[in-house]
């Protein structure tokens, strides 16, 4: 399976995100790792920018643009938006959306102060979209009620993010990547 992340930016926003666009690519190798350790899947990861107009009124993208997209991409290839907007319509409390083959996210542009922080903020929506789906296609029993649950742990309850270094390797200090506790579905 391919899994493409493609990372939407505006022309304008394109040469001051060149860091943030950095962080994605080592993101989509290290989820690389993470989806073989937790679901015990192979995937090839793709990773790309994809230009998109300034948001207004009268231009606005939405969740059925970007399903096209997708159709009109490879509909068997697993494409993950990182989006400069919501979703119009979800039923996950972090902001994204999932379907066959698709996924979409909110990804929040980082502050410069806080920039890794935010980054890793935004990994962990990430892990949540791919957990949705990736658990769908393998079937299990109840998927989106457990996500939700462990997410509302990790946003209720103080449960802590799963940490990994810049090596992928599972951290207890100066995490890189975060992600949900996965311990639930690893194979």
């Amino acid at each position: 399976m391919l899994l493409h992340f493609i990372f939407l930016v505006t022309r304008d926003d394109l040469d001051q995100r060149v860091r943030e666009f950095e962080y994605i690519q080592q993101m989509s190798q290290f989820y690389k790792k993470w989806i073989h350790d937790t679901f015990s899947l192979d995937v090839d990861v793709q990773c790309d920018e994809m230009i998109v107009p300034k948001q207004s009124i009268l231009r606005r993208l939405d969740t059925a643009v970007l399903v096209e997209d997708h159709k009109n991409r490879d509909p068997n290839v697993f494409h993950f938006y990182l989006c400069n907007f919501n979703p119009l319509w979800t039923d996950c409390t972090c902001e994204g959306y999932y379907a066959e083959n698709f996924a979409m996210t909110l990804w929040k542009k980082p502050k410069d102060d806080n920039f890794l922080a935010d980054c890793q903020k935004n990994c962990t929506v990430v892990s949540h979209e791919l957990s949705h789906e990736l658990l769908r296609q393998k079937k299990f029993k109840k998927q989106y009620e457990k996500v939700h649950d462990i997410w509302s742990k990790h946003t209720f309850n103080d449960l802590p993010y799963e940490q990994y270094g810049e090596n992928f390797e599972p951290t207890k200090s100066d995490p890189y990547f975060l992600t949900l506790d996965a311990s639930e579905f690893r194979s």
